[in-house]
């Protein structure tokens, strides 16, 4: 192996530095092989150091993170650098979508931040070869703040509860407008032409109609690829049959939507947002698709709050709070939101389900003996079909 930090790594270097699998787990092997990739990416004569790697513990469902230091020579000095590689999981890892596009996260990021005020982290480079590190990955800087929690989630106490409600309601409303400012990206089609439904016909103009009919069928393929190997959801079933049978005719352009817009892949400082993570689910289509998917989110986290016999949030991320609020900020006002958020339940559902499917094939959950039961909010979603979920709260049947 070839010693030498300022030369060119070779494929014989990645090769004996580690199995793909021990890159993944190991910090002095993740140590090496970044090492020898910057310098592979960087000018020659950087001289790049890598350190303090860290693996965090909750990770392989989704997109694989690695945090790590670097130094290197820029401008006649040294510089260091905080950075985080998003990394693609590995087939053994049973991962959560079928499809892993780092390259498209990286442009859509990159995007959002050339067109948007919308705060995202600089993205540095994106590797779509799997050999430094088992896996296509980017790497972006990697900035500091304070996310509201998933375990426990932050309705079960966290910084967001003990908060006031006036910082409350300056962090909701700042949330609201990053969806205004991501909807707001002028030609989105053209900007982020990678997002564009692959079943549909180029010369078909792509309105928000068009885009929600090509996304729910996606769900449908979706569900089918997480069922194909185990048991299916009468549940899931169910709803993706109501959902496709009552589209509503969504009026307008399609727009960017994040996706996963929720509070919990958002980085706050003073409660104002500093970084907006996590695209691997960003899409074309109607402007609701996030509005349904960050008010139910939080409703999600409520509704454990309230089995746990916990006050949590109850008058937080409100639709009726969300809904005026974006229509201030943007002179939309949400249609359909029911229809909105049970797809957004259902969407959810699908995750939920498929990560279930993967504890049981590590055998950290046993099968249960109705499928529907590996749906962690089962109750509401068959409550959202029974229209039963909602009143009182601010989405009319």
């Amino acid at each position: 192996m070839n010693s030498d930090t300022t030369s060119l790594p070779s494929r014989q270097d990645f090769a004996e530095l580690a199995r793909p699998g021990e890159s993944r787990t190991d910090p002095e092997q993740l140590r090496h092989r970044l090492r020898h990739w910057l310098a592979s990416v960087l000018d020659p004569g950087a001289a790049p150091e890598v350190t303090a790697v860290e693996v965090p513990a909750a990770n392989g469902m989704s997109n694989e993170t690695i945090l790590f230091d670097a130094t290197w020579t820029e401008s006649g000095g040294r510089a260091g650098h905080r950075l985080v590689a998003r990394l693609e999981p590995a087939a053994s890892a049973v991962p959560l979508f079928p499809v892993y596009d780092l390259d498209r996260q990286y442009r859509v990021m990159r995007a959002v931040a050339e067109h948007s005020p919308v705060p995202v982290p600089a993205v540095h480079w994106s590797e779509r070869s799997p050999e430094a590190l088992g896996g296509a990955f980017f790497v972006m800087e990697r900035l500091d703040g304070d996310v509201p929690p998933d375990v426990l989630p932050y309705t079960f106490g966290s910084w967001l509860t003990e908060a006031s409600p006036a910082d409350r309601r300056r962090l909701q409303d700042a949330s609201v407008q990053v969806l205004a400012d991501l909807h707001a990206i002028p030609e989105p089609e053209q900007r982020f032409a990678a997002l564009r439904p692959t079943d549909i016909d180029e010369a078909i103009p792509l309105d928000a109609a068009t885009a929600l009919r090509a996304h729910i069928r996606d769900q449908r393929r979706y569900y089918e690829w997480a069922a194909a190997d185990g048991p299916r959801s009468p549940l899931i079933e169910r709803a993706l049959d109501r959902v496709e049978a009552n589209i509503p005719a969504a009026a307008g352009p399609a727009v960017l939507c994040w996706g996963d817009a929720r509070i919990g892949n958002i980085l706050y400082r003073r409660f104002e947002p500093v970084a907006v993570l996590d695209w691997e689910m960003a899409t074309l289509g109607p402007r609701e698709l996030d509005l349904g998917w960050m008010i139910y989110l939080h409703r999600f986290f409520e509704d454990l709050a309230t089995l746990a016999g916990l006050p949590g949030l109850p008058d937080f991320l409100s639709p009726t709070d969300v809904t005026a609020t974006y229509r201030d900020r943007t002179g939309h006002s949400a249609q359909d939101l029911e229809f909105h958020t049970l797809y957004a339940a259902l969407r959810h559902a699908i995750v939920m389900f498929r990560v279930q499917c993967r504890a049981i094939a590590f055998g950290q959950a046993p099968e249960p003996a109705e499928p529907d039961d590996m749906i962690l909010h089962r109750a509401a979603l068959a409550a959202m079909l029974d229209r039963t979920y909602w009143p009182g709260i601010g989405v009319q049947p």
